[in-house]
């Protein structure tokens, strides 16, 4: 399996292009394990460094009778079986100190929800785990103030870290991704994610759950390379109509090697 080391030098090697990609929560073993075949083989065909993602547990879905994902331990084997059958790096959420440190033994990326990013003690505990931590800007912050959110986190011994744009609320049921928010988020020192499918999502946009645009996910993930961004965050579904979770705004796994060889492109010119 790959080191701590391997994985952040795979997650910043120049030229290079990243990718996070998985389905939103774990919905079985067996979907986890295709997913993640599948788009291991394809990112080797292509020269794109590859992260399998996925979440043991949405803590914040838009109804208390969504489907959560399986919980910690549960969680936690599958991924782990994930990552000693395919071979892959895995990142998942935490969303307590606690789950920090259990997540540690298996991811080898801590996600902070965009939610949490600014809970200073989720943050320290975290980075104090020595994985590679991923902070999502909350969709409440302008991207200036993710410094300070930086600076939690360098003050707290980080050093391997990641800070993603995931869009900013609007109002409505609406997100914004400002592409400025590429540059100022590479500013604070640390490679810079975009996530293209929480920026297409429509938050409690259908009542009890929230709606999405994934038409646009690949138009604003090529926007966000061309504005200097380091990788890509996606969730995809073999069928995202029956997703359990963020369906609308997931690219079906059948369009993914495509999109992903236009993402390249537009990459390469960049680089």
């Amino acid at each position: 399996m790959p080191s701590d080391a391997v994985v952040w030098k795979g997650l910043t090697q120049r030229g290079r292009l990243v990718l996070m990609a998985g389905p939103c929560v774990i919905e079985s073993e067996e979907l986890c394990l295709r997913l993640a075949a599948n788009l291991r083989k394809t990112c080797e065909r292509l020269g794109i460094f590859y992260v399998f993602k996925a979440s043991y547990d949405k803590a914040n879905r838009t109804s208390a009778q969504s489907f959560r994902g399986p919980g910690l331990e549960e969680g936690l084997r599958i991924l782990e079986k994930v990552r000693a059958r395919v071979g892959t790096p895995i990142l998942t959420d935490v969303h307590s100190e606690a789950q920090a440190v259990r997540a540690a033994a298996v991811a080898d990326v801590l996600q902070i929800p965009a939610f949490l990013c600014r809970q200073t003690d989720l943050i320290t505990a975290a980075v104090r785990t020595g994985r590679v931590v991923n902070i999502k800007k909350g969709q409440f912050l302008s991207p200036e103030e993710m410094g300070q959110v930086a600076e939690k986190a360098r003050s707290a011994g980080g050093k391997r870290l990641l800070l993603t744009e995931r869009g900013t609320t609007f109002g409505y049921h609406n997100l914004v991704a400002d592409m400025r928010s590429i540059p100022i988020l590479r500013s604070f020192g640390f490679p810079v994610i975009f996530d293209a499918t929480h920026s297409v999502q429509l938050p409690g946009g259908q009542g009890n759950k929230s709606g999405g645009q994934r038409e646009f996910a690949p138009v604003l993930a090529r926007s966000a390379l061309a504005a200097g961004a380091d990788g890509i965050f996606i969730e995809t579904h073999p069928n995202p109509e029956r997703a359990l979770s963020d369906g609308p705004n997931s690219i079906p796994l059948a369009e993914m090697a495509k999109v992903l060889a236009a993402l390249l492109r537009v990459y390469a010119a960049v680089h």
